[in-house]
């Protein structure tokens, strides 16, 4: 299915929708303030499997991110933020940045991989936020990327839906995506470490 839904003002009908998706076990694309990205519930195994293998990666090995709501979300998958870390992410959140954290034990099983860690990210975008807010949980999320040789993610739903609807329950069309993803900061050291430079300018 393809579903519209507004990228200011999402519809809370529609949302439900998505929910409903996601809580039934499917895998959806949606959009976020950087790429569209695959996504399901954090809590359905099956589902991420599913993901990994549309990407083809190991679910031990991959970089797989939370995508939260606020701070206090976030937080709560994360072992002890310091101080140091705290004021990065307030200072930058909403926005394009994927944060590696140490992890806790209430990161469910599936993710907990050998370095002990979890990516997490807070988008500056209504509809995932609508959607984590009306699920209640954050949703794992991995970028959707495109075998283009010019065009690394893939920028428009209707295309997106041409070449996933067979793999996926539903893409979400919230406009056009950029073809840059987030950047990603490892905050597992005493120093913050750039490991991927996006479209986010950290303050």
């Amino acid at each position: 299915m393809l579903l519209e839904i507004h990228p200011e003002s999402p519809s809370p009908r529609k949302i439900q929708k998505v929910v409903s998706t996601l809580e039934s076990g499917g895998v959806i694309i949606y959009p976020t303030d950087t790429v569209y990205a695959l996504g399901c519930d954090i809590n359905n195994q099956k589902a991420i499997q599913k993901i990994c293998r549309i990407r083809d990666l190991d679910p031990k090995k991959a970089n797989l991110t939370f995508i939260c709501k606020n701070i206090s979300q976030l937080a709560s998958y994360a072992h002890q933020l310091d101080k140091d870390v705290f004021k990065v992410l307030k200072r930058n959140t909403p926005g394009p940045f994927t944060f590696i954290l140490n992890a806790n034990k209430q990161v469910p099983k599936i993710f907990q991989n050998r370095k002990k860690t979890i990516g997490v990210r807070i988008p500056d975008h209504n509809i995932p936020i609508a959607i984590i807010e009306a699920l209640d949980r954050p949703i794992l999320s991995i970028s959707l990327k495109n075998d283009d040789e010019i065009l690394e993610y893939f920028t428009d739903a209707s295309e997106i839906y041409d070449d996933f609807a067979n793999l996926v329950s539903l893409v979400i069309d919230g406009g056009a995506g950029l073809n840059q993803p987030s950047t990603v900061i490892d905050c597992t050291n005493s120093e913050l470490t750039i490991i991927r430079e996006g479209i986010g300018q950290l303050s």
